[in-house]
């Protein structure tokens, strides 16, 4: 009896690390949430264990890694302060299934995981797509024209729609069954887009499946030698009515206190005033760049104000802005205006605003010698690169000028 009581204390001894491993969630999984009907798949990756679990999505090589995280009992829960949201899921069967919440921003959208496993690759012929595409479209914004960026190897595909407020974050996806179908969640902006070549070389798109709405998409330069309408240029789409007057702004900090461009810490300074909101995706995708401009020019004289417009709730209790700036170390001043519909209210000298963010750079006498509507991310490739080499020559141009020569006395 005593023999047979060790074997099987021996056996349990032996199977506490395979159960371990069942239970543990490390690793990469296949997953999606539904938003307004529609399944959006991504993928994202779990580390660790216990109440030190982590959880990230990837914005094509970005990863988006939960503030905390904690895996007991089968249930993980992940939250993302700098969002205010927070994964909720039960592990059954190999899978996770539960909610992610977006606090005040609306209703939970249902989430679904298994565990990633490799695929064989299709045996059809993949089509080629690689490339920069133009978008016909007339958006609320009165834009004519979005750009499509594709980057291929051979079945898998990544993607961005680069609109004048920024891109949708990086799609990836796969070519099944005579369609590519790539998805996006990054903790933010959710999509799935599905690419159908056609026979003529254009494409067919349909965003998060919105089939009774398909768009076309043609090669960039068919586009421009047809004379088809191009993309909005950032740096034309928003300005001011009167540029030879100071661009105002006087605002409460989170503290209470109120800030004004006449303040004595901005006399002489070049002044980026940067319209954001922590709801703001591509907000996001431009602080990390605004905070190295900051860490690099301060000490020339470069000052930023933040202008962050959030929403009622936040408002009243600013928890996600806090964390927001925590999150990406913000040193430069943030100011809270009001909601993000009151922005051309609350700064009625700009003409046309109307994309989050919009940053315009003052000169030494506070007059807005530029202005940048919205920011591509990473995902925007190029065009990225593009938008901050420009205004940080920008920034650098405005930061060589004596008081006088950027009054023009």
């Amino acid at each position: 009896m005593k023999t047979k009581l060790l074997m099987i204390a021996a056996a349990i001894l032996l199977a506490l690390p395979s159960i371990a491993r069942a239970q543990s969630l490390a690793g990469l999984w296949d997953a999606t949430v539904v938003v307004n009907g529609v399944e959006v798949p991504f993928r994202m990756e779990i580390a660790g264990s216990g109440a030190g679990v982590k959880g990230s999505f990837f914005n094509g090589d970005e990863k988006v890694t939960s503030t905390t995280g904690q895996f007991t009992n089968g249930a993980l829960v992940l939250s993302f302060d700098e969002y205010e949201t927070k994964l909720e899921a039960t592990l059954k069967d190999g899978t996770l299934d539960g909610q992610y919440s977006r606090s005040t921003r609306g209703a939970p959208y249902p989430f679904h995981a298994k565990r990633f496993v490799v695929t064989a690759p299709t045996d059809a012929k993949v089509p080629s797509i690689a490339g920069l595409w133009n978008i016909q479209t007339k958006s609320s914004k009165g834009e004519s024209a979005w750009h499509l960026i594709v980057r291929q190897s051979g079945s898998e595909v990544s993607a961005a729609i680069l609109r004048v407020d920024g891109d949708t974050g990086t799609l990836t996806g796969a070519y099944r069954n005579g369609t590519f179908v790539l998805g996006h969640f990054s903790a933010a902006r959710p999509m799935r887009l599905e690419i159908a070549p056609q026979a003529d070389g254009s494409l067919s798109l349909v965003q998060n499946d919105e089939r009774d709405k398909p768009m076309a998409a043609i090669r960039a330069e068919q586009a421009l030698a047809k004379g088809l309408p191009q993309p909005s240029d950032p740096s034309r789409f928003t300005s001011v009515k009167d540029p030879t007057e100071p661009l105002r702004f006087s605002f409460a900090d989170l503290n209470g206190r109120i800030v004004s461009n006449t303040d004595e810490r901005f006399r002489g300074k070049v002044i980026i005033v940067d319209i954001s909101g922590s709801w703001c995706p591509n907000c996001h995708d431009e602080t990390p760049f605004l905070v190295e401009l900051y860490r690099k020019y301060h000490d020339r004289g470069l000052e930023i104000v933040a202008l962050s417009f959030e929403e009622a709730a936040q408002l009243k209790n600013p928890t996600r802005l806090r964390a927001f700036i925590k999150h990406y170390g913000i040193q430069y001043t943030v100011l809270v205006p009001g909601e993000p519909r009151e922005a051309s209210d609350k700064l009625p000298q700009t003409v046309n605003l109307n994309s989050f963010p919009t940053t315009f750079f003052l000169g030494r006498d506070g007059r807005v010698r530029s202005a940048h509507a919205g920011f591509p991310g990473k995902a925007s490739g190029t065009f990225h690169e593009q938008a901050k080499q420009e205004m940080t020559h920008t920034v650098e141009q405005l930061l060589a000028e004596s008081v006088h020569s950027s009054s023009g006395k």
